[in-house]
């Protein structure tokens, strides 16, 4: 342990002074784990604002309808399958972790899947059925990935376990390179139709008088987002409620228009993460929290007053 001055920093990042120690922790340590906090945030967030314009509901979250638990299941057979561990893995596990995202996806889809056959009443999509089943895959999908987990070996199961409660202590940039695109990509393609996430809140005939495929467009944006969802989970875990809180404080503070929603509900669950990380590693320092278990900590009494809000 050693101290650096906020110009030492500034000095090292741009390379305007050379010290090996300093280099160490900043780009081997603290520029990896800011970064993927930030991506991380802004992927959940995101995925969120969409979720919650499919829904036209305020309590749609990627952790609540089960599409982390979804995506955090094919990751933990991912890891058992192939021998890897996703907490201790490096830069020269490249390929391992360039597919993780790819088995998330496939994870998410299946639950996001289940979630909508389950929800579909009448031809329409039946809000109070999604939260119900969606809490019901979450549990169903948390249990599985739990049975896998036993099967792996002590060491391994201690740190999947870690994994799953949701945590980016052992960020690097081999994480970064495989969930940039991801959230790049998606969030752009996301963005660009942000103009149907404002046409979701009509009355379904108002929305095909104009022409709009609502079901086709529903499964593009929701695919989207579940393959964010999945890039997220395979890097730092299953983390709950950054999807949920981010979009709904956006909306407070910028109305409803989603040109607006959801490049700030992603400034906001960047925001959201980042602080919860700083929390989680000083307050227990010199131990350290999982992430998820602070986000928890702080997303359980706002979906309580949503929950009541609501009702």
């Amino acid at each position: 342990m050693f101290d650096m001055t906020v110009p030492e920093v500034l000095k090292t990042i741009f390379g305007l002074e050379s010290n090996p120690k300093f280099e160490l922790v900043i780009f081997e340590f603290r520029l990896p784990r800011i970064i993927i906090a930030l991506l991380v945030g802004i992927g959940l967030a995101i995925a969120g604002s969409v979720l919650q314009g499919i829904t036209k509901n305020d309590l749609a979250d990627p952790g609540i309808l089960g599409i982390n638990a979804g995506a955090g299941a094919a990751v933990s057979f991912f890891m058992l399958f192939f021998q890897f561990n996703a907490s201790r893995a490096d830069g020269s596990q490249l390929l391992n972790i360039m597919m993780m995202p790819i088995f998330g996806l496939v994870g998410g889809v299946l639950a996001a899947a289940i979630i909508f056959v389950f929800a579909y009443k009448n031809g329409r999509l039946d809000v109070e059925r999604l939260l119900l089943t969606g809490i019901a895959i979450n549990t169903g999908f948390g249990a599985l990935a739990l049975y896998i987990t036993l099967k792996m070996s002590e060491r391994d199961f201690e740190m999947a376990a870690l994994w799953q409660t949701g945590t980016i202590y052992n960020a690097n940039w081999a994480f970064i390179i495989a969930m940039l695109p991801w959230v790049v990509l998606l969030g752009l393609y996301i963005y660009r139709k942000k103009h149907l996430l404002d046409y979701f809140q009509l009355e379904e005939s108002t929305i095909i008088s104009l022409g709009i495929s609502i079901e086709k467009e529903k499964i593009k944006l929701l695919l989207a987002s579940v393959g964010i969802v999945s890039a997220c989970v395979s890097v730092s875990g299953s983390i709950g409620f950054i999807g949920l809180m981010a979009p709904h404080i956006a909306r407070q503070l910028v109305g409803v228009h989603h040109k607006y929603v959801v490049p700030f509900s992603a400034l906001i669950g960047a925001a959201l993460l980042l602080i919860s990380d700083f929390i989680a590693k000083t307050i227990f320092a010199p131990s350290e929290l999982a992430v998820g278990v602070v986000v928890s900590i702080i997303g359980i009494p706002y979906f309580l007053y949503l929950l009541i809000k609501a009702r």
